[in-house]
């Protein structure tokens, strides 16, 4: 099970904000912590695996959750 360091609500946020708050929160954590993303925007999930793809993150995938998805993403170094 991966443990969630924390939790970023971007609901209501429209692409590019959601992945630039991700990549900016990821900046604090250390390698390996699991962030938990909040996203209503449908080019979330799209976005947020290729981000994780392009910086070298661990995409470890979503659900939906009242009317949101819940991605999580691990920190790379």
């Amino acid at each position: 099970m991966n443990e969630i360091a924390e939790t970023l609500d971007a609901i209501g946020l429209l692409c590019p904000l959601p992945v630039l708050k991700l990549r900016k929160r990821l900046l604090s954590l250390p390698n390996g912590a699991v962030l938990r993303l909040l996203a209503d925007d449908p080019a979330a999930a799209i976005d947020v695996p290729h981000f994780c793809s392009e910086n070298g993150h661990g995409f470890l995938g979503h659900s939906d959750e009242d009317g949101h998805a819940a991605y999580l993403v691990r920190k790379g170094g």
